[in-house]
């Protein structure tokens, strides 16, 4: 069963307020934007899927360019239909052709992101964030537990 559109947005919203922080992924102490994705996937699911692999913050490293629209594409499903709620979007910024940021929807204009110098604030989805959009994903099913008869 998929995480409801509320669980996410209500996990989303425990961040706001955190210092942004370079690769943190730590509530109240700090994240980036993929650290806010990274702790909102925990309390959705427990455990990260993979171990995360060491990033620059130049937007402008284009040695990983393509790493997080490959991360999204390997393990969140990719979203249908108009923006909503729960969805995790990817940007483009600074004029490059691949995402660099991410952020939860959290109704379908209002997003929660962190942000350089800034941390982890909600915002609306306006006409400038809308051109930069790169890709929309939804949060995939919980796996579904099994237990022996005996």
């Amino acid at each position: 069963m998929s995480p409801a559109r509320d669980e996410i947005v209500a996990a989303a919203r425990t961040w706001l307020g955190t210092p942004y922080r370079h690769q943190g992924s730590v509530p109240g102490v700090g994240c980036d934007c993929l650290g806010l994705l990274r702790g909102v996937w925990r309390a959705l699911y427990g455990a990260e899927p993979i171990a995360l692999l060491p990033y620059r913050p130049d937007w402008r490293d284009l040695t990983h360019a393509a790493a997080l629209q490959a991360a999204a594409a390997s393990w969140l499903l990719p979203a249908e239909g108009p923006c909503d709620a729960g969805q995790v979007l990817l940007f483009r910024l600074h004029g490059l052709p691949l995402p660099k940021h991410c952020g939860i929807l959290v109704a379908p204009d209002r997003l929660i992101h962190a942000q350089e110098r800034i941390g982890v604030v909600e915002v609306g989805l306006d006409a400038n964030w809308r051109r930069r959009l790169a890709g929309r994903f939804e949060f995939p099913p919980r796996p579904t537990l099994t237990t022996g008869t005996s």
